[in-house]
């Protein structure tokens, strides 16, 4: 760890988690000689990137979208801007174990160096770690990344959430939540832990609260076996039961939960229910066959079997809600028969990152400007191989 970066380390360690971008921005200035510094947080639809420092400036969206900060936030790679002043404006990721939180932005006097620039990564890497802990402590960073208030259900459902996207030396994974301000009952979850990924996808019943209440009830019962050391039986059934004997079989959550070995590319997967699993190999898209077992909850002491599939290097499984393929906006053919393979394959050159936005964006556009009727969830991996 550089001098610079090492003193940001400390003096993010000693700041009160609402100040981190001041105390950033202090010590940056003080190490790199930095005549000023900026950090832009995504927004939760993803479309745009929004200062922290002063968030309620008229032009505050200046930079969503496109621009010099949108090329870094999606290359994830820093991007340098020189001014007819003779500064250098240097943007760099704000990422942590593979999420994207935004940009920071650093006002150098002239051209760095290159190894101003290693220095100015080294501190950027330190203040998304911080920013990432300090998430659960103050609500300032959640704020800076809102442009409209999010439905009681899409504030449980945002707080639930992993993450929206992880890294690993096999894998990247990413998702999103749409309407992403008013959510009901549709989710994703992940663990990493070893050589294996853990991953469901919930296509939860109803509207409103009392959907994210039963989706919440689902995950943390899905969560509490796995933590307790259960396969994929043990958590499906575990989770079928409790929404069963809360329930009654009157409700019930249909999911997806798949168990992805690192050391081989074996998954192992229960399908109870409607989220579907589809794999683009080259220029391909195709679902993945499954059988499909029972919704979780619908009966008593619902027997879940294990199923097998293997990934090769290059694939990438996208899953995806009901109200992702089987949307029909104006009574026009499902956008799963045939547009969703399409907005999938143009996704062939983008990280899974970017490749949920595409879909979605696609989904968005497919319903021409009327709002969407159901949740979407849009979950993207890209298996890599052992090797990476």
């Amino acid at each position: 760890m550089s001098d610079a970066s090492g003193a940001v380390s400390r003096a993010l360690r000693e700041a009160p988690p609402d100040l981190l971008v001041e105390t950033a921005d202090r010590a940056v200035r003080g190490t790199l000689k930095a005549s000023r510094t900026d950090v832009f947080v995504a927004d939760y639809r993803i479309s745009g990137l929004w200062p922290v420092l002063d968030p309620d400036l008229p032009d505050a969206g200046f930079l969503s979208c496109h621009g010099v900060a949108q090329r870094c936030f999606s290359s994830q790679q820093p991007v340098f801007d020189s001014g007819d002043d003779g500064r250098c404006r240097a943007y760099l990721p704000l990422t942590v174990w593979g999420e994207r939180l935004g940009v920071f932005l650093v006002e150098l006097p002239d051209s760095p160096s290159t190894e101003t620039v290693e220095q100015a990564r080294e501190v950027a890497g330190e203040l998304a770690l911080a920013l990432r802990a300090a998430d659960r402590q103050t609500d300032r960073y959640r704020r800076a990344r809102r442009r409209e208030r999010l439905s009681m259900a899409a504030e449980m459902q945002w707080d639930l959430l992993p993450g929206r996207s992880v890294t690993h030396g096999a894998f990247l994974l990413a998702g999103q939540l749409e309407p992403a301000y008013s959510v009901n009952g549709d989710h994703f979850d992940w663990s990493v832990d070893g050589d294996r990924l853990t991953l469901t996808v919930l296509n939860g019943a109803g509207t409103g609260l009392s959907a994210a209440l039963l989706t919440a009830v689902t995950v943390n019962a899905m969560r509490n076996a796995r933590r307790s050391g259960g396969g994929l039986v043990e958590q499906a059934e575990l989770a079928s039961d409790t929404i069963f004997f809360q329930h009654r079989g009157e409700r019930h959550v249909a999911t997806l939960l798949l168990d992805l070995d690192t050391t081989d590319g074996r998954v192992r997967a229960v399908d109870a229910g409607s989220p579907h699993l589809l794999r683009l190999r080259g220029r391909s898209v195709a679902r993945v066959p499954l059988e499909q077992q029972l919704p979780l909850g619908m009966f008593a002491e619902t027997r879940y079997e294990v199923q097998e599939f293997t990934v090769e290097a290059g694939d990438r499984l996208f899953v995806v809600s009901d109200g992702v393929y089987a949307a029909a906006p104006g009574d026009r053919e499902p956008y799963g028969e045939r547009a969703m393979a399409r907005s999938m394959r143009a996704t062939r050159l983008q990280p899974a990152t970017e490749a949920v936005g595409t879909v979605m964006r696609g989904l968005q556009s497919y319903h021409a400007e009327v709002d969407l009727r159901d949740d979407a969830v849009v979950v993207c991996l890209d298996w890599h191989g052992r090797g990476g």
